[in-house]
């Protein structure tokens, strides 16, 4: 098989940027060369191995060359699909050439092939008719000129050159007239005068000849008819007729005239006019015989031939003929929108693609010219991170402009306008359609910065209390959160003992039941990491608050009440209103409302002699003593708290009514049967007669105490200026002082936390006599006996002897003094 290629430029231009690689390779092969013939080794040629050419995807982008050349990616060579008619291809257009593309990606490269076309002598001349008749009078003189039409050959080059022949050369010669825009004209010119009485008809033989090798002919019959006279030939009034024309004119579209005169007279002056050598145009063009108007057929095309060339005779009724050239040149107009060819395109890029990565090549093509084929092309919408730009002309890629974030923007849908400068401008568009495709660029983010969950102690182990939540701007994997406790301590032991974190869910769960008395609050982060990799995170801190809860009664601390100790208070009859007995103190280990303890007298022995204040717990009289008030008075007080539902405690005090010290001893012993009897009355009931008799003694005692103390007080107040226990009468008031003591007592309260070991110490002042009691009544009665037997001897005017009552408290201490 022959072919010849020869390369034009091997690598003529080769550009590394950051969108392309063009290069480009020119190869020449004949026409009409069966399937499958080589064309040129691609891969040889451009320096690019067959691997390259698999990875990359190796492709031919054919536009309107469609079907003639191939690829071989196996080979990389270039092969033919079908045969070639450089005719049927380019016509009479010389060179005869396909442009084509060679397309690579990963990364994206693009090749320019042209390939030319050459010619074969594979078309013989043709004329236009079948056989020429001419009718010549007698009389035309030597040199009579008429006109032939030139024979047609396909071919291009050296094969489309003519020679021609005409036998017998008897009375004609042929003779080519060169015109001024190169071409020639072809006549038979008379030599030789005819003779119509002598030959009437003669028959000529005209040959012509290509210029191929081997050459290829054909040849046409001419008739001659021989007339009388005709002595003048038609004559056109220019030589070359010029006209324009619109292309995609309608038809019937009038062009120009032409218009040739005839000197003649008769039938011999009567011209008819007619197209010579048209070579197609007959089905484009019409000439009316009569009046030479020529007018458009067909339609014009200005992107199949710009120029067209008509020759136009106007002959006589004689047989004598002139002729003239008509010019049509069309104009462009603005009939073909450009075509916007996608020779490749990535449908998804990376976010983390750098500013100038190639994401479309396009090719446009507009079939008109001039402005009409000027192409701008620009996208939309504007603010798409994406720029167009020509590496090379007619060529268009589509890349990044600026860093792209799916987080803002998940896919581009971009249209690529492309529109010509003609008038009207035509546009054409094309959509592409871009996907961001996801890197993990985004951490967790908590939905605030702080959080605060509120439990209510005691809660029960388990229990679900609070959630937080997460979002992560990513996609998919990138996007998944997962929630860990980040290790800490509180109060020296592992959060993750005290709550827990779902992973998934954020769920903060309660691991043990809070204790608000020991734990109010505390603090722990939570981490929140995404399933990228490398994977991101962020912090938050959860503060757990403790909410108390009324689980805890109120504690009594004064006065205590405990088996062995005597809890008594002393009114005397002649307090006033608003007296002070005694303070009943309390506490509540709850916070807030549930702490808030009030105060209420639940009995009391005589109601309206006492009160306790609502709020400070003091119990104070609210009228005046009488001689009617019994002596022994029981109060029972309740502290409540402000909790829901409220806790209560009760606190039952003894007082005393009395001014006298041994009825005060009495009532006070007898208080204390009276709680050791609601304690336990099965003791007291085998201790009866033992306490009967026990009684009637101290009785005895209790008189010669009295009558003793009596006489002694009486003595020591009128006979010394010792500090002695006055008498007070009845409804004698003392306005200088209030408590639970006669005039000039005080009493303090000393607290401490040493439970059940506090005291209460009664003292007096400025050296009057001292009041000793202790649980067991009867060692306090001795004790008051024996201190009245020695009193006098005892005290003296500079000292003051001190004898203290001790009553156990629980957590407090009360001193008296």
């Amino acid at each position: 098989m022959a072919f010849s290629f020869v390369w034009h430029v091997a690598l003529f231009f080769i550009s590394v940027s950051r969108y392309s690689v063009i290069g480009h390779v020119s190869y020449s092969i004949p026409e009409e060369m069966t399937k499958g013939s080589l064309v040129g080794n691609i891969s040889q040629d451009l320096g690019l191995n067959v691997k390259r050419l698999k990875s990359g995807k190796a492709r031919i982008f054919t536009g309107d060359s469609a079907g003639y050349i191939g690829l071989n990616n196996e080979k990389g060579i270039l092969l033919t699909e079908e045969k070639i008619d450089r005719e049927a291809l380019c016509g009479k257009t010389t060179p005869c050439a396909l442009h084509l593309q060679l397309i690579l990606e990963n990364p994206m490269e693009l090749y320019e092939i042209t390939v030319e076309i050459a010619d074969i002598n594979d078309n013989a001349p043709s004329f236009p008719r079948g056989e020429i008749n001419f009718e010549i009078s007698e009389s035309a003189v030597t040199g009579a000129r008429f006109m032939l039409e030139n024979a047609v050959d396909l071919d291009a080059g050296i094969n489309s050159l003519l020679t021609y022949s005409l036998q017998p050369t008897d009375n004609f010669i042929l003779s080519m007239q060169s015109q001024t825009d190169g071409d020639k004209n072809m006549e038979m010119v008379l030599q030789k005068a005819l003779d119509r009485e002598n030959k009437d008809q003669l028959s000529l033989l005209l040959t012509a000849v290509d210029g191929g090798q081997p050459p290829l002919s054909s040849t046409v019959r001419i008739h001659v008819t021989v007339l009388d006279n005709n002595d003048n030939p038609p004559v056109f009034t220019q030589r070359v007729y010029k006209a324009t024309l619109l292309e995609n004119s309608p038809k019937d579209s009038f062009i120009t005239s032409v218009s040739a005169s005839d000197a003649d007279a008769g039938s011999n002056g009567i011209v008819t006019y007619f197209m010579s050598n048209t070579e197609g145009f007959n089905d484009l063009f019409m000439v009316d015989a009569r009046s030479g108007r020529i007018a458009l057929k067909g339609l014009a095309d200005f992107e199949k031939a710009s120029r067209y060339q008509l020759n136009i005779q106007a002959r006589d009724q004689g047989g004598l003929s002139d002729s003239c050239k008509v010019i049509i040149d069309l104009i462009d107009v603005n009939d073909n929108k450009p075509v916007i060819n996608i020779l490749s395109f990535s449908n998804s890029i990376s976010e983390a693609s750098s500013p100038g990565t190639v994401v479309a090549m396009l090719k446009i093509n507009d079939l008109d010219s001039g402005v009409n084929g000027q192409v701008h092309c620009h996208i939309t919408p504007s603010n798409a991170p994406f720029a167009l730009t020509s590496p090379s002309n007619g060529f268009f890629t589509l890349q990044t402009e600026q860093e792209l974030d799916r987080e803002m923007e998940i896919q581009y849908n971009i249209i690529v306008i492309c529109m010509d400068e003609g008038v009207p401008a035509l546009s054409s568009s094309v959509s592409l359609s871009v996907q961001i495709s996801d890197v993990n660029d985004n951490a967790p983010a908590f939905e605030k910065r702080n959080y605060a969950a509120y439990v209510v102690e005691n809660n029960t182990p388990g229990v679900s209390i609070f959630t937080v939540k997460a979002s992560d701007s990513d996609w998919n994997q990138n996007a998944r959160v997962t929630y860990v406790l980040d290790d800490s301590t509180v109060n020296g032991v592992s959060v993750s003992s005290y709550v827990s974190v779902h992973p998934d869910t954020g769920v903060i769960t309660t691991i043990r039941s809070f204790d608000y008395e020991q734990l109010k609050d505390f603090n722990f982060r939570v981490k929140a990491q995404d399933g990228g990799s490398p994977s991101l995170s962020s912090n938050v801190t959860v503060k757990i608050i403790i909410q108390d809860q009324n689980d805890n009664a109120p504690q009594v601390l004064y006065p205590v009440q405990t088996g062995g100790s005597v809890v008594g208070e002393i009114v005397p009859r002649s307090a006033d209103v608003g007296y002070l007995v005694t303070i009943v103190v309390a506490v509540d280990v709850d916070s807030g409302q549930n702490s808030c303890l009030s105060y209420k007298l639940q009995k009391a022995t005589e109601r309206a002699l006492f009160e306790v204040g609502l709020q400070n717990g003091e119990i104070r009289t609210v009228r005046q003593v009488t001689d009617k008030d019994a002596v022994k008075q029981k109060l029972t007080v309740v502290v409540e708290d402000n909790g829901q539902p409220s806790r209560s405690a009760v606190v039952n005090i003894n007082v005393a009514v009395t001014d006298s010290f041994p009825e005060i001893l009495y009532e006070l012993t007898d208080f204390t049967h009276d709680r050791e009897q609601n304690d336990n009355l099965t003791f007291y009931l085998v201790l009866a007669l033992a306490a009967v008799s026990f009684l009637f003694i101290t009785c005895v005692v209790v008189i010669i105490s009295v009558k003793v103390y009596k006489w002694r007080q009486s003595r020591i107040f009128y006979q010394s200026n010792l500090p002695v226990i006055p008498y007070y009468p009845p409804h004698y008031t003392d306005t200088g002082v209030t408590g639970t003591l006669p005039h000039g007592y005080n009493y303090e309260v000393c607290m401490t936390t040493d439970s059940r070991k506090s005291d209460c110490k009664f003292s007096t002042l400025s050296g009057q006599n001292i009041l000793v009691m202790d649980p067991s009544f009867t060692e306090s009665m001795q004790r008051v006996v024996n201190e009245n037997n020695v009193l006098e001897g005892e005290y003296s005017t500079q000292s003051v002897r001190a004898i203290f009552f001790k009553c156990k408290l629980s957590k407090y201490s009360v001193q008296i003094i």
